[in-house]
């Protein structure tokens, strides 16, 4: 029987100098009690508290007094490159809008913004980078992904996966279909078979 996700609560850190705001956004996200939001003011605070847990979203004021909202993007996707990032903004511009995209921010809102925008964009966003999952879901996921795209590279079919490992056929495509976590022994024995070590799968899955 196949394993049915998790739910789990998305974090979303907001990035924002005025302090009325990010109130607003803890209160009215928190009550669909899918999210816990954490609010910032200052870049340095959000590095910091990322640094040690990293949040699923971040809601980023594009201006913050002596804080350009670029740089702070710049930096978040240097340090952090599958964050997903938002843009908000009180002065928008198509120039500016085509910048932050083109920094691959994910989406931008404009203030003033409905909460069925915002609640729009957050659902996007959570279908598009795979968020509200619980670490062993997405675990599935990305494993089984990976596995899947080494066959695919060496041309193999399950069968040849299945005969390199000793693993049987249904064992190999149910861990690439990301509904079962491969044991530890299987796992060594699917990195032998594509003569990767452990270490390197679970970096290129990026866990």
């Amino acid at each position: 029987m196949e394993i049915l996700p998790s739910p789990a609560i998305v974090e979303i850190a907001v990035l924002d100098d005025d302090n009325d705001f990010r109130t607003y956004m803890e209160d009215v996200l928190v009550e669909d009690q899918q999210f816990a939001v954490h609010g910032f003011a200052h870049p340095e605070d959000l590095f910091v508290a990322a640094s040690q847990r990293l949040p699923d979203i971040v809601l980023l004021d594009m201006k913050m007094g002596d804080f350009q909202g670029e740089q702070v993007l710049e930096e978040l996707l240097t340090r952090w490159p599958k964050l997903c990032v938002i843009i908000v903004t009180g002065y928008p511009s198509l120039d500016d809008m085509r910048a932050a995209l083109k920094r691959k921010a994910f989406d931008y809102l404009t203030k003033p913004f409905s909460l069925a925008q915002l609640r729009l964009t957050l659902a996007n966003a959570i279908e598009t980078f795979g968020l509200g999952r619980a670490a062993q879901d997405r675990l599935r996921e990305r494993l089984g992904h990976r596995i899947k795209l080494l066959r695919v590279e060496r041309d193999w079919s399950l069968k040849d996966v299945a005969a390199a490992t000793k693993l049987s056929v249904s064992q190999i495509s149910s861990i690439e279909r990301g509904a079962h976590l491969p044991s530890l022994e299987s796992f060594l024995a699917i990195c032998k078979a594509f003569d990767k070590k452990p270490s390197e799968i679970l970096v290129a899955i990026e866990f």
